[in-house]
């Protein structure tokens, strides 16, 4: 498999920048503020793990025009030198007393002057990576220096932006997907009755890392007779037996993009119930697939998939245990938009999905167990393309 080559050029980030320089004049914002790895990462290409320590913050203004000034600690300057910034300023960090908020207010009043509004982002899937105390200290500093500044929620229009990849993009995301897929095609050739749950995870990591991914950001599964009853749990050391049922779900990284999708396994035997669990969910996939097109709303996916999940229409306003049949896909594991029956987000070609359905049901023993099935798809203009080889409609049963 050939991979796409790492990294974008500067007319990559420069479309990125416009297209929201281009929502601010709609909204009338004089300047964006973002402080989180995904925006910064995707307005400028500033990729590092470094992120995972939580001591510094990091700031990024975009103005009406240009490049984007970063605000940042010394230690990242000459990462984010060799990236799409018109200046970068720096600060030792971490600072007793000032952790760079003198810094990025003096930036933001050079755009904002005395009256300016202020974009940010505010609602649903964001998060304001800084101290709560030093954003105060900011907004009580601005009021003093910029009596009329206002802030503005951004929020809408950076997602909509996101949600729409663009054709170097999809190829990374198309690559960590069928490397991925190769790691679970040669997976029955090394799991069986008897392994650990803890010890296929670790194989799994490796098999990961040997075909190619950068890294296993994301691991959870679980085993159980006729189903398992959680997702999300680390594992155990329970070794697997006959009449489990075995999930993995993955989110693997290449050059900065994920893959999101599980696969199902019978360990030994499958029973009628889990053959009839995994062709419900099979079905839903293919009703998603009929459906799904640019213009729809997200929650007719979750409609399409629900109709057939849950024909009596039980609990189908609110949505099944997890909440959603699925999510965008990107730069993180999850983004918006939800396929969930709230969520009116309008389609658009160039998104990239999850169509993640899943079943409750009674196991033998009369306990509930659930199904959960994933794939990942590319929406065309035509429909939908299969970034994941599909699972089989039958579960795949190991010895």
């Amino acid at each position: 498999m050939t991979a796409p080559e790492r990294g974008f050029p500067d007319d990559e980030f420069a479309a990125r920048c416009e297209a929201m320089q281009a929502a601010m004049a709609r909204e009338g914002v004089d300047a964006m503020l973002f402080a989180s790895e995904p925006e910064i990462r995707y307005f400028t290409g500033f990729l590092t793990p470094f992120w995972q320590s939580p001591t510094r913050p990091w700031f990024l203004v975009l103005p009406p025009e240009g490049k984007p000034v970063a605000v940042i600690p010394s230690i990242g300057g000459p990462l984010m030198r060799s990236c799409f910034a018109e200046e970068v300023i720096t600060w030792s960090s971490p600072a007793a007393e000032d952790d760079g908020i003198s810094l990025l207010r003096d930036v933001l009043q050079r755009y904002l002057g005395t009256t300016g509004r202020l974009g940010m982002m505010m609602g649903r899937e964001t998060a304001l990576r800084m101290p709560l105390a030093d954003f105060l200290a900011l907004q009580g500093s601005m009021q003093d220096s910029m009596p009329d500044m206002a802030l503005h929620d951004m929020t809408a229009a950076v997602q909509r932006i996101r949600m729409v990849k663009s054709h170097r993009e999809i190829a990374k995301i198309r690559h960590i997907c069928g490397l991925a897929c190769d790691v679970f095609e040669g997976l029955p050739e090394w799991v069986g009755a008897g392994i650990p749950l803890s010890g296929l995870f670790r194989r799994f990591k490796s098999e990961a890392l040997g075909t190619g991914v950068d890294d296993v950001s994301y691991l959870v599964g679980s085993a159980g007779p006729d189903g398992y009853d959680d997702i999300i749990a680390p594992p155990s050391d329970r070794p697997l037996a006959a009449g489990d049922v075995l999930m993995l779900d993955t989110g693997c990284v290449w050059d900065g993009y994920f893959c999101d999708f599980d696969r199902n396994f019978a360990i030994g035997s499958a029973s009628q119930t889990v053959r009839d669990a995994h062709y419900r969910l099979d079905d839903a996939v293919e009703a998603a697939l009929n459906v799904v097109r640019p213009g729809i709303a997200a929650r007719d996916l979750f409609h399409a998939m629900d109709a057939v999940l849950r024909p009596d229409g039980t609990d189908a306003v609110e949505g099944d245990d997890v909440g959603r049949y699925g999510h965008g896909l990107g730069i993180q594991l999850t983004e918006t938009p939800s396929h969930a029956a709230w969520d009116t987000t309008e389609l658009a070609a160039g998104m990239v999905l999850t169509l993640e359905p899943s079943v409750i049901y009674a196991a033998a023993d009369g306990a509930p167990r659930m199904m959960v099935a994933e794939e990942n798809i590319l929406l065309t203009n035509a429909g939908a393309e299969l970034l994941t080889r599909r699972a089989a409609r039958e579960i795949p049963v190991l010895d």
